[in-house]
């Protein structure tokens, strides 16, 4: 065989030896390619996902911060609510403990017919006081 030929033989061998590397390259850049596309398709859903995420927790910080202010105006209604019922609660003490209501206690439970011992528990006065009491009507 002639060199010539030997040496296009080596030059043929060598070109599609480059060729197959050229096609593999080739093949490995498409895989490549779509393992890119996949990931910025995966990328693409995440950042749909962190803003829903995002518009879902400013939502609830929202609600929350309503909450509160009404929570606070409920707060501050109750209080009212509640010292308005202790000023009523002592005018009750004080109307209650006053000898003329005690008075008209003992001598309406003594006309029910009520013991007098019975009389001095509900009203927190000694038996002798609702004697007293009941024998000063009486005259």
């Amino acid at each position: 065989m002639s060199s010539s030929l030997i040496l296009l033989f080596i030059v043929s061998l060598t070109e599609l030896m480059l060729l197959v590397v050229v096609l593999v390259f080739f093949l490995r850049l498409r895989r490549s390619e779509a393992i890119l596309n996949t990931l910025q398709e995966k990328q693409a859903t995440l950042l749909r996902k962190l803003h829903f995420n995002a518009e879902l927790e400013q939502e609830l910080v929202s609600t929350f911060e309503k909450r509160q202010e009404v929570l606070s105006i409920l707060d501050e209604r109750l209080q009212d609510r509640a010292a308005d019922l202790e000023k009523l609660l002592k005018q009750a003490e004080q109307v209650s403990r006053s000898p003329r209501f005690l008075r008209e206690v003992v001598l309406a439970g003594h006309r029910q017919g009520k013991p007098a011992q019975a009389l001095a528990m509900s009203t927190g006065l000694s038996v002798d006081e609702i004697e007293l009491i009941v024998g000063q009507a009486d005259v």
